[in-house]
């Protein structure tokens, strides 16, 4: 019989490479929120895959770029502070890349600084010809001693299942973290607030979405006349402008009615019961520099 397996796994690359919809295809749940916006993901969220002889709790980090405001330096802290504690990494990058660019050349230092046992992932292969991405294996073969490489297409869920087997190959023998039902360390009051600022930054203008946060103030779940369970969610959206509020309020309320829709058809589908969603925007000014707020995004 198989020794039981476990460990932590962080994924890392540049902004919008893929590793939300990545670690979402590995778990075949949805635990990190989605969009073609970069720097979308902010906190570092744990995923749990359990497997018949493995639990893999997996660590989406937020996007390697260039920090402007304290809440970016604290992402970057937290993307290159996840690959110290684990035990493995997998670094994601484009197939499109034709060369290791400053952002990824980074990140690999950091990794050969770290001595970690790495997987090098290259994801959306669906959008470049078979000589073209031997050549970027090549390239990368090169620089570090990777355990292995995998080819993949995170979007359309190809080659995924080599990562796991691949990662199961590496761990060593330890104790299940989580219980075996769990896919995620999140709360659901922390579900709730990510989900509403995907459907905002899918929905808004460029120059909006990365100046939000969205904050539960309540959730509590009771019984109607009906016997029907109901959670009721009450949410702020915070913005760094008055001119962005009423971009996210929209004419007559249009668009945080829309927000709110989008965002209440997730969480039932996630919650599995009904959900009654009220959301508020509110201007905080300058919020990405005040650290009673960002330390709410390190890594811990």
């Amino acid at each position: 019989m198989n020794e039981f397996k476990s460990g932590f796994v962080s994924i890392i690359g540049r902004t919008n490479v893929g590793k939300s919809t990545l670690i979402n295809s590995l778990v075949g749940e949805k635990v990190a929120i989605m969009t073609n916006k970069p720097q979308t993901t902010r906190t570092a969220i744990r995923a749990i895959v359990n497997t018949k002889n493995a639990q893999i709790i997996f660590i989406d980090t937020p996007g390697i770029h260039k920090p402007k405001t304290k809440l970016g330096n604290t992402m970057i802290e937290t993307a290159f502070g996840s690959v110290t504690d684990v035990d493995v990494v997998l670094f994601l990058i484009e197939a499109t890349s034709q060369e290791i660019g400053k952002g990824d050349r980074i990140i690999l230092e950091k990794i050969k600084e770290a001595k970690k046992k790495t997987i090098l992932i290259i994801n959306k292969i669906d959008l470049v010809k078979r000589e073209k991405l031997l050549e970027l294996i090549e390239l990368y073969r090169k620089e570090y001693n990777f355990e292995a490489i995998i080819p993949i297409s995170a979007l359309k869920n190809d080659k995924t299942n080599s990562v796991i087997e691949e990662i199961e190959k590496i761990l060593k023998p330890g104790p299940a973290y989580y219980d075996i039902d769990e896919y995620t360390d999140q709360t659901l009051r922390q579900l709730a607030e990510e989900t509403i600022r995907e459907k905002a930054l899918k929905l808004l203008d460029d120059e909006v979405p990365h100046g939000l946060y969205v904050e539960v103030e309540k959730m509590s779940n009771r019984t109607n006349k009906l016997g029907e369970e109901i959670y009721d969610i009450e949410a702020t959206i915070y913005c760094l402008r008055k001119s962005h509020k009423g971009i996210i309020i929209g004419k007559n309320g249009s668009m945080l009615k829309k927000i709110g829709m989008y965002a209440r058809q997730d969480l039932e589908k996630m919650l599995q019961t009904k959900v009654n969603l009220k959301t508020w925007v509110k201007v905080n000014e300058d919020w990405q520099e005040k650290d009673s707020i960002v330390k709410n995004f390190k890594f811990n």
